[in-house]
């Protein structure tokens, strides 16, 4: 009784409360002590410092001010690291949703952004308690390189306004092409002393990383040209000649506007930032996992991301989602648990309190620069190389996948990209599948010592005109039934005997096991014995649901086995 018990309790799987325990109280379990804490200071200080000016350049690249910016990495960052499923994750704004959200600013304005934003964080939490960060795994590789370097090409063409000074006559255009050319007409206003500052922010960060790359570049590139800024006669737009520099304290909160026709309108934007938030944190995620050999809690993380942006919406904050390079380097930096994002944001606090009047002379053209590093690098070379170098397919869904973010939509690339790749995933599965045919199989011969429970050599095994034994090998699905059910359609021509083994099939779904069953009536018809063997639990189960139950069909373990049931029914007149 108490063993069956055991078995009961192995068995079951995780509860709620395992599935949905944030990291953060499982490292306090583990014992936490000043080595630790110091550990997490530093790491989180050093994220803090990567995060200062990242935060402002995004924001501005999104279409709101840069204290929106930080307002998302303090309050997001620090919800994200207290609640999530990761040891390691840092939340915040990211270059991934700069296209999504600037996008969303311009039709629905500041307002309607934030509302998008909190909605989005009530369908994360809904995601999350519906166990859907698990699937989230199922998106291609492809896919992936493929939004991301068009994400990239499209944070680049957004930084050209500001690295070159542009003064355009109307509004920046969002849609790429039109972009190119409002830029293009304004070409004879550069200025060319904003390109310097660009340039000589782009090249301190490259000669940093190259010389010494445990110093913090962006944070050294960004002060470097603000200290150029006061080199008399050098005229560049900064935040603060722009936006009037940023507050020294967080907002109180206040709920966004709400009413039932702007949430309606809004909706499309709140699902596309579900849908990239979910892939962007749990891809940064799992690159922590990569780095640690730790394992994340996929489905509580996406309900921490989905509190983290209610909670930047309440602040006035946009879209937090966790950051691949701001979680690399507190891992790097040496993070021991989640405590290290949570003070990140705390350090991004005290820095806004102190530093604020010192953003306000910040050059746009050296955050410019800085997120055209961060574009160039999100466009991964050498994984695309070897996409295309791989497989027309993969070749394939890289490419669409690319070219419609850039020119159409971010959401339609990775759905288009995503139906692609299950595609191709169909096209090679069902070529992969083989229909052997024998008239019968005989097994290989092996050693008598080895003989196990194999009968003694048959000679009438070896010819017998009245058996066919079918051998299916691959996944037996719906893409590949039509080329199964070709072969198998000419079992009415077939003698008397027919053995179907599916000792190789480790799947079979339901258009498969109908194919079958249309093979068994025409066999019924035709007054053929119906024989499998080697059929799996999973796939016997589903054969019997569709009508191959044991009164029409004999089930065997092996081929060897049926055979020997078809010659004890022929009998010794029939031999």
């Amino acid at each position: 009784m108490s063993a069956g018990r055991g078995r009961r309790t192995a068995s079951r799987g995780p509860s709620f409360g395992e599935l949905y325990m944030p990291k953060l109280a499982s490292v306090l379990r583990e014992g936490y002590g000043p080595t630790a804490l110091r550990a997490d200071a530093i790491a989180g200080l050093t994220v803090a410092i990567v995060a200062l000016p990242l935060s402002m350049a995004i924001a501005i690249a999104s279409g709101v001010s840069p204290d929106r910016g930080l307002f998302t990495a303090i309050v997001g960052g620090f919800i994200v690291s207290a609640l999530g499923g990761s040891r390691f994750q840092i939340g915040g704004p990211a270059g991934a949703f700069i296209v999504l959200v600037s996008a969303t600013a311009q039709r629905h304005g500041v307002e309607g952004l934030i509302l998008a934003t909190a909605m989005s964080g009530v369908l994360l939490m809904l995601a999350g308690y519906l166990r859907l960060g698990s699937y989230i795994k199922f998106i291609p590789y492809p896919v992936t390189i493929g939004f991301t370097a068009g994400i990239g090409v499209v944070i680049l063409a957004s930084q050209l306004h500001d690295f070159f000074g542009l003064t355009l006559s109307g509004p920046e255009p969002g849609e790429l092409i039109a972009k190119l050319h409002a830029l293009a007409d304004a070409a004879a206003t550069v200025n060319a002393q904003a390109v310097g500052v660009g340039l000589l922010t782009i090249g301190t960060i490259m000669a940093i990383k190259r010389w010494r790359p445990a110093w913090p570049a962006l944070l050294i590139a960004i002060a470097a040209a603000s200290a150029a800024t006061a080199l008399p006669g050098l005229q560049v737009e900064t935040i603060g000649s722009r936006f009037g520099g940023i507050p020294r304290t967080l907002p109180l909160p206040h709920l966004p506007e709400f009413t039932l026709e702007k949430a309606a309108a809004v909706l499309p934007d709140a699902v596309a930032f579900t849908l990239l938030g979910a892939i962007e944190s749990l891809l940064s995620a799992v690159v922590a996992d990569g780095m640690t050999g730790r394992r994340h809690r996929s489905n509580c993380e996406l309900v921490a991301q989905g509190a983290a942006n209610i909670g930047s919406a309440l602040f006035g904050g946009i879209c937090v989602t966790g950051t691949i390079a701001r979680t690399a380097t507190n891992v790097r930096a040496g993070a021991h648990g989640p405590v290290s994002g949570m003070l990140h944001a705390l350090f991004l606090l005290v820095f806004m309190l102190v530093a604020a009047p010192l953003a306000s002379y910040i050059p746009l053209a050296a955050l410019a620069g800085m997120l055209a590093t961060v574009a160039w690098n999100m466009i991964e070379k050498h994984a695309i190389g070897a996409l295309v170098r791989s497989s027309w397919g993969d070749a394939i869904v890289l490419g669409v996948t690319f070219a419609l973010v850039i020119f159409r939509d971010l959401t339609e690339g990775i759905v288009v990209g995503f139906s692609l790749g299950a595609l191709l995933f169909i096209h090679r599965m069902a070529s992969a599948i083989e229909v052997e045919s024998h008239m019968p199989v005989v097994e290989d011969d092996r050693p008598d010592a080895e003989n196990g429970g194999r009968v003694a050599y048959d000679p009438s095994s070896a010819d017998d005109p009245d058996t066919v034994v079918y051998r299916i090998s691959g996944a037996f699905f719906f893409g590949a039934a039509s080329t199964v059910g070709t072969v198998l359609d000419r079992i009415a021509d077939q003698p008397k005997n027919f053995v179907l083994d599916f000792s190789q099939v480790p799947f079979l779904d339901s258009t498969a096991a109908n194919v079958v069953e249309g093979t068994l009536r025409r066999a019924e018809r035709a007054g053929v014995s119906f024989h499998v063997s080697g059929a799996g639990q999973q796939v016997r189960r589903m054969l019997m649901t569709h009508g191959l139950t044991r009164s029409r069909v004999r089930y065997r373990k092996n081929i060897a086995g049926a055979l020997r049931d078809i010659r004890r029914e022929r009998g010794p007149e029939g031999s």
